[in-house]
């Protein structure tokens, strides 16, 4: 009888056990559900400042939040209580959430102050601000602040007396009228005392592409380049051609003296950087084309036969040959006006030099 009472009791112990645990447990795993959730939510957003639900997010919340009846005093961190129950309002659920901080700029301003930032370097915030104000769109400064850092552009000139640095072919794009360019080049020449290197110097125009070519010689000392530098301050003015800034290397040829004739005559020489050829790449693309296509296919033994072929080549540079940097355009002559007449090869130096013309009637 003692061993049946004892079980009686343990079965009912093990009858309210198990009432209770129907009872409670399952409130138990969704409020731990619950704080999941909002652990994987704060992860999501781990460097933001501010949580706000998305619809998705806080659908689930109220779901979970149902199975408990709604009693999440102590298991909410994500949002307050309030604004929790704030959600639970019939009026809340028959609208669509409003959209949280102020409205995004246009794409169309984006893109124009993008636009701006890339095509004027030296312009700052408030200069792009004002082109805005200008055009009737209304942009707060830290908004195009904002949008340029987002984007990665430069960021503005910082405020100096000095001018702000402005990319190599942007400087040289916007100065091609006033841009001359001066390089030497060299052509072996066989003599009776053997094999020397004669020396050209070249100066081009990079608005008009004309060119300057120098007279041959052995030795290009200071007196010899000097010359040139007079000669070539005369070939300018006959062309009409307004020089602001003469670009060279670091050859030794050019002196102080040299720099010193042009700043007289009002231009200012620039020195391109050690072992950048492609700094003055209009000079040495014109030296590398009139050695393919013309004085490599010859072998000097003077320098007055150097001087005619460097004549006739300049003479077919300037006159028949059209150039791509141009329109295809000849620089002396318009050739698209003559229509009419039989075409006719004309040549040069035994046709390495050789163009197509019309015949006059």
């Amino acid at each position: 009888m003692q061993y049946r009472g004892l079980g009686m009791k343990f079965n009912l112990l093990f009858v309210l056990f198990t009432f209770l645990a129907h009872r409670f447990l399952p409130k138990y795993d969704v409020r731990m559900q619950l704080l999941m959730f909002q652990i994987k939510m704060l992860r999501d957003r781990i460097d933001d400042q501010r949580i706000v639900p998305t619809p998705e997010e806080r659908a689930e919340l109220l779901r979970l939040g149902n199975e408990i009846n709604h009693d999440v005093n102590n298991v909410m961190v994500v949002v307050k209580p309030q604004t929790y129950r704030r959600w639970l309002s019939p009026k809340t659920k028959t609208r669509s959430p409003k959209p949280v901080g102020r409205p995004g700029t246009a794409e169309e301003i984006v893109a124009l102050i993008l636009r701006m930032a890339t095509e004027n370097l030296s312009w700052g915030y408030k200069r792009i601000l004002g082109e805005l104000k200008k055009l009737g769109i209304s942009v707060g400064l830290t908004t195009i602040r904002d949008i340029l850092k987002r984007s990665d552009c430069p960021p503005p000139p910082e405020k100096s007396k000095s001018k702000p640095n402005i990319p190599w072919s942007k400087f040289v794009s916007a100065h091609m009228e006033s841009l001359v360019a001066c390089d030497f080049f060299t052509k072996p020449v066989y003599t009776l005392r053997g094999k020397f290197d004669a020396y050209v110097l070249v100066f081009l125009h990079l608005g008009s592409r004309r060119v300057y070519l120098s007279q041959p010689t052995f030795h290009p000392d200071e007196a010899w380049v000097m010359q040139q530098a007079r000669n070539v301050t005369m070939w300018l003015d006959d062309h009409g051609i307004k020089a602001k800034y003469l670009i060279h290397d670091r050859d030794t040829k050019f002196t102080k003296q040299f720099d010193a004739f042009w700043k007289r005559a009002g231009v200012r020489c620039i020195r391109i950087p050690p072992k950048a050829p492609q700094a003055n790449a209009f000079c040495e693309s014109f030296i590398g084309t009139c050695k393919h296509q013309c004085l490599n296919h010859f072998v000097c033994f003077g320098l007055g036969q150097l001087a005619h072929i460097n004549r006739v080549w300049l003479d077919y540079y300037h006159i028949q040959r059209p150039h791509q940097g141009t329109g295809n355009n000849v620089i002396s002559a318009d050739f698209r006006c003559t229509s009419e007449g039989p075409v006719k090869r004309q040549e040069r130096l035994g046709g390495i030099v050789a163009w197509y013309e019309r015949e006059a009637a």
